[in-house]
C-alpha cells in the first residue's frame, strides 16, 4: 500500500480482501483460539503447560493481526476502477513492461503493498519495479534498480483488468 500522509491507497479488490480476513479472524479466528485454550485449560497446572503456553502465543498473534487490519483499514484510501487513469502506470492498473536488455516482457498489476502477489502477477507500487513505472505513459523508458541489479524497462502497455 502506498502511503499518502497518514492515508494507505489501495486497490477495491485489496480493501475487500483485508475486510473479509479481519471479519473471519475475528469471528472464527477468534473461536478456534478460544476452543485450542479451554483444551490445553483442561490438561492441569497452567504453568507448565505447553499446549496452553503455544495456544496464547497463537492468540497473541491473531490480536496483532487483527488490530494490524484495523489501523490499515481505518486508514485506508480506496482507488476505484472508476478513478483510475490509464493514459499513466498508476495503483489499479495492469502494465506491460518490455526489459529492453534481455528483450523479454513480463505484466503486471501494481497494487498496495498488502495486496502484492508475484505468482498472481500482483506488485506492489512501493517495489523497485512499480516505483520505476508509477506515472509514466506508454513507450516510456525507464531505469529500475532491483535488488538483481539496473534493469531498462519500456512501458508497452496500460490496461485496467
Amino acid at each position: 500500500m502506498a502511503k499518502t500522509d497518514d492515508k494507505v491507497v489501495i486497490t477495491r479488490e485489496g480493501y475487500d480482501k483485508l475486510k473479509a480476513e479481519l471479519v473471519q479472524l475475528r469471528t472464527e479466528g477468534r473461536t478456534e483460539i478460544a476452543t485450542k485454550l479451554e483444551e490445553a485449560r483442561a490438561f492441569g497446572d497452567l504453568s507448565e503447560n505447553s499446549e496452553y503456553k503455544a495456544a496464547k502465543e497463537e492468540q497473541e498473534k491473531l490480536e496483532n493481526r487483527i488490530m494490524q487490519l484495523e489501523y490499515q483499514l481505518s486508514k485506508a484510501h480506496v482507488v476505484e476502477t472508476e478513478d483510475i487513469d490509464t493514459s499513466v502506470v498508476s495503483l489499479g492498473t495492469t502494465v506491460t513492461i518490455e526489459d529492453m536488455d534481455k528483450g523479454n516482457s513480463f505484466t503486471y498489476t501494481l497494487v498496495g503493498t498488502e495486496e502484492a502477489d508475484i505468482k498472481d502477477n500482483r506488485i506492489s507500487a512501493a517495489s523497485p519495479v512499480g516505483k520505476s513505472v508509477m506515472g509514466h505513459r506508454i513507450g516510456d523508458e525507464v531505469i529500475a534498480r532491483t535488488p538483481r541489479g539496473i534493469r531498462h524497462l519500456r512501458v508497452a502497455k496500460i490496461i485496467l483488468k
